[in-house]
């Protein structure tokens, strides 16, 4: 009869055993509960359609076809049903879908540096998207599954295609809401009658969104016409679908702008999904807020809708708990980050957005601008949207996010619904060129296109700003490229070399924006020159600082470097 195992050696194999146990059940039910399943496409044939190069610069995939215009900007034209569209999308955009991963990945790496945090945060998300794609129009479904099905295999470690395309689309939605990264401070606004010279209802808007300087390298300007809803054109980039600017062809326009939010616990619809619903089925301010209403979004938000036909505009705002509508009697809309209705501006965090963010200021600022250069033109928009000034025109600094300009816009963008007729930037932000496109044109004439050419309004054009190769601009480039280095010596806990003279040159590039003064301050507390670091800290406080938290936090950098508590 065989001995019997004692107790403590019992316990040995059992408890890890145990463990074990529990971890996989855990494991298995994780999976089954983020699992997320492509939609079954009733026709495949799309998948068949080879990629055409009839002409030197030109793709063509069936009826879909694609090209960098002479502006730099990509131009994408789609037709057919979904699943066809998402296909065509893909094999055209292939290489600039790799391109634009490739950016994607290196911002996430940027931002979160550890590995185990870009572990957890992967999960994490895979946890919080469970159920994003139930929300979804199984159209939508179709067209990202179709564009997945060309994605490259390098970013299998982040998940299988077709999940990381779907969670990309709450890209926007999880930063903006989770961690307040300051991705997002977008201005717009709209004018008609007595403010424009024609009468007409004019919008313009900057898309200040910031995912590093490669993610904004590739642009696409996507012309679509699907086999149900209105044919559209939205500025986006490759492999997103949703809509943060566009037109559609009955003369409607839409842009969205981030507010303050509540942490959400789990995903539902992405703004820029239902922006895009709202672009591809709506003809009217009213059917818009129809559409707004009946979906349920997991963050808060503005939404500019303007419409040609009715030559007004009226603002969405639509948060996870409801929504409502913002008229305006004036024939003037502004736009930035915060809600302006009776229901939601009393709210909590809309106030206290209200006290600590940018978006007031800018809000003022844009009234200022209009007011002054009233009625307006396109030519005349631009400037505003280029306008780098504060209020009254003062020197706030080269990127300060009070700033309608804050020389960070992914895009930046001018529409004429009543004409159809859209004005898009060219790089580098809004400084460039702005180029035309007549949306009546593009699914007339240019539709069957076949060959590479020019589809926008030359004579149109708006030209470059000024500002664009002066030398204030190259001192703005060498304050980013030294302001870079900075920082990246300041997480290093590294000397910079002939600091004297490096401060000396960062100081001159743009000495009346407050984070050159809050950086110096930064370094020089690191390097124990505590006294050099209180100057630079009360110049820095001297300056516009355009959040609250962000001066608070330079006042207790202070009180610690004088030694008072």
């Amino acid at each position: 009869m065989p001995a019997e195992v004692p107790l403590y050696k019992r316990k040995r194999i059992l408890v890890p055993a145990g463990l074990l146990f529990i971890t996989g059940i855990l494991l298995l039910l994780y999976h089954l509960a983020t699992i997320v399943r492509p939609p079954e496409p009733a026709d495949l044939s799309p998948l068949n359609r080879p990629v055409l190069n009839p002409d030197s610069g030109f793709l063509v995939c069936g009826d879909s076809w694609l090209k960098q215009g002479k502006s730099g900007l990509w131009e994408l034209y789609l037709q057919g049903s979904p699943f066809d569209r998402g296909v065509a999308n893909g094999k055209l955009t292939r290489q600039l879908l790799f391109e634009q991963e490739s950016a994607f990945v290196r911002q996430i790496r940027e931002l979160v540096p550890s590995a185990f945090q870009r572990w957890f945060l992967k999960y994490f998300i895979y946890l919080f998207n469970r159920k994003m794609d139930r929300f979804l129009m199984d159209e939508f479904r179709q067209e990202i599954y179709g564009i997945s099905l060309s994605a490259s295999d390098s970013f299998r470690f982040i998940g299988n295609a077709y999940r990381r395309m779907l969670n990309y689309h709450s890209a926007h939605d999880i930063g903006h809401a989770l961690q307040e990264l300051g991705l997002v401070g977008c201005t717009s606004f709209a004018i008609w009658d007595e403010f424009t010279e024609d009468s007409a209802l004019m919008i313009g808007r900057n898309f200040d969104f910031y995912a590093g300087d490669d993610f904004a390298k590739i642009k696409i300007v996507c012309f679509e016409k699907p086999d149900h809803g209105y044919g559209f054109m939205m500025i986006t980039w490759a492999g997103m679908i949703g809509c943060v600017s566009g037109m559609n062809d009955q003369g409607l326009t839409v842009t969205i702008n981030a507010a303050r939010s509540k942490i959400p616990f789990s995903a539902r619809t992405p703004i820029s999904l239902l922006a895009r619903e709202i672009l591809q089925y709506a003809a009217t301010i009213g059917d818009a807020y129809r559409i707004a209403e009946e979906r349920q979004t997991f963050i808060s938000e503005s939404i500019l809708i303007g419409s040609g036909e009715e030559n007004r505009a009226a603002i969405i705002e639509k948060t996870p708990d409801g929504v409502a509508l913002v008229e305006s009697s004036q024939h003037l809309l502004v736009c930035t980050n915060h809600f302006q209705s009776s229901r939601f501006s009393s709210e909590p965090l809309n106030q206290q957005a209200l006290q600590d963010q940018s978006s007031l200021y800018r809000y003022r600022r844009v009234i200022q601008d209009i007011t002054h250069f009233s009625p307006l033109d396109e030519s005349k928009a631009a400037m505003i949207l280029r306008d780098r000034n504060g209020l009254n025109g003062s020197d706030i600094g080269m990127g300060n996010e009070k700033a309608i300009n804050q020389l960070i816009a992914h895009h930046s963008v001018i529409f004429k619904p009543g004409d159809r007729l859209v004005w898009i930037s060219t790089s580098p932000w809004q400084i460039g060129e702005y180029v035309c496109y007549d949306l009546r044109k593009i699914f007339h004439t240019f539709a069957p296109l076949r060959k590479c050419m020019d589809i926008t309004e030359e004579e149109l054009t708006i030209q470059a700003d000024p500002f664009f190769g002066s030398a204030q601009y190259e001192n703005f480039l060498r304050f980013r490229e030294m302001r870079a280095q900075l920082i990246q010596a300041l997480n290093q806990e590294t000397a910079i070399g002939a600091d004297t003279m490096f401060f000396a040159a960062f100081h001159s590039a743009n000495p009346r924006f407050y984070e050159v003064w809050s950086l110096s301050g930064d370094y020089y507390t690191m390097t124990g020159q505590r006294n050099q670091a209180q100057e630079y800290y009360r110049t820095a406080l001297t300056l516009e600082i355009p959040r609250w938290s962000e001066k608070e936090k330079i006042i207790r950098k202070l009180t610690e470097c004088s030694g008072k508590k």
